[in-house]
């Protein structure tokens, strides 16, 4: 059965003017329910993390900071919005939410979390809507219990996995891809193991040929025992932010092709939500709920 990470915490509200980017949180089980791609047994709801299991990932002072509310005003600005005392409990429910999808995926091949995919948190410090770094947190729980050797990151947000590149830069049992807008942000990039950098205006044809290419490539060669998919959905042409050209049944096939290569290799995906920034909210709901119903297809 497919298993997926969801709490009614998710549906965080942020102040007047900040709400847009969250509201899909609340909207896309919705849709997932009433269309029948799921039912309310695909559902779990995750445990918190634990102080102890944040600092394997982020260090004491940033944690600190968090935990006080003293981020300086340039620090929020950085993050993006507030940072209040419930986004931060919300954050340890995604992330920890994320580790129990690893476990989940181990099981069953794939597990989801309807949020998630905070790729641009460093380890002492947030940025781009993003506080904790879950894929960074799982990777480590993972990696600290001996779960698994080797892990590999599929981003292919948008944006680059900034985070994910600096936290696990000298960590060799971490392979970080990063497949996203050359010119987009963040505008200084980190290096991740693997980057490709494509340009404004890219349409499905050469985007999907540069996927279909590398990621083959990648997995022949990192052998991995688990893979996070970073499935964000600001590749599409109406995403306000992205820049690309990507139409739906562009980004559908996009899923569609890494989720049979994790299939097909026989390797465990976390799949994670990502961005989406479409003017229309119906637009990032559908291109989400593709996710879903392509995990469903080819794993069930």
């Amino acid at each position: 059965m497919l298993k997926i990470a969801y709490s009614p915490i998710y549906k965080y509200t942020l102040p007047e003017g900040h709400r847009f980017p969250m509201i899909k949180y609340e909207l896309l089980p919705e849709q997932l329910l009433y269309e029948g791609t799921i039912t309310n047994e695909n559902f779990f709801t995750p445990k918190q993390l634990t102080r102890q299991q944040i600092l394997l990932t982020h260090t004491e002072e940033y944690l600190g900071k968090l935990e006080a509310l003293t981020l300086s005003r340039k620090e929020e600005r950085n993050i993006g919005f507030p940072v209040r005392k419930d986004l931060i409990e919300r954050g340890k429910y995604i992330s920890h939410g994320t580790y129990e999808c690893a476990l989940y995926a181990m099981q069953h091949g794939v597990s989801m979390n309807i949020a998630g995919g905070t790729h641009h948190a460093y380890a002492d410090h947030g940025e781009g809507f993003c506080v904790f770094n879950d894929m960074a947190i799982a990777s480590n729980l993972l990696l600290q219990n001996n779960l698994v050797d080797k892990i590999l990151f599929v981003d292919l947000d948008v944006h680059q996995g900034n985070g994910n590149a600096n936290i696990f830069k000298d960590d060799d049992r971490v392979f970080t891809f990063s497949m996203h807008g050359a010119k987009n942000y963040p505008v200084r990039k980190e290096s991740s193991d693997m980057d490709i950098g494509v340009p404004d205006k890219i349409e499905d044809q050469a985007y999907l040929g540069l996927l279909y290419e590398h990621l083959p490539k990648i997995i022949d060669k990192t052998e991995p025992d688990i893979i996070f998919y970073q499935s964000g959905v600001d590749i599409l042409a109406t995403d306000k932010l992205g820049r690309l050209s990507i139409s739906k049944e562009g980004c559908k096939r996009r899923d569609h092709f890494v989720l049979s290569q994790c299939h097909q290799n026989n390797i465990p995906v976390v799949v994670v939500m990502g961005g989406g920034y479409s003017e229309k909210i119906s637009d990032i709901i559908d291109a989400h709920a593709n996710t879903y119903r392509e995990a469903q297809s080819i794993f069930f």
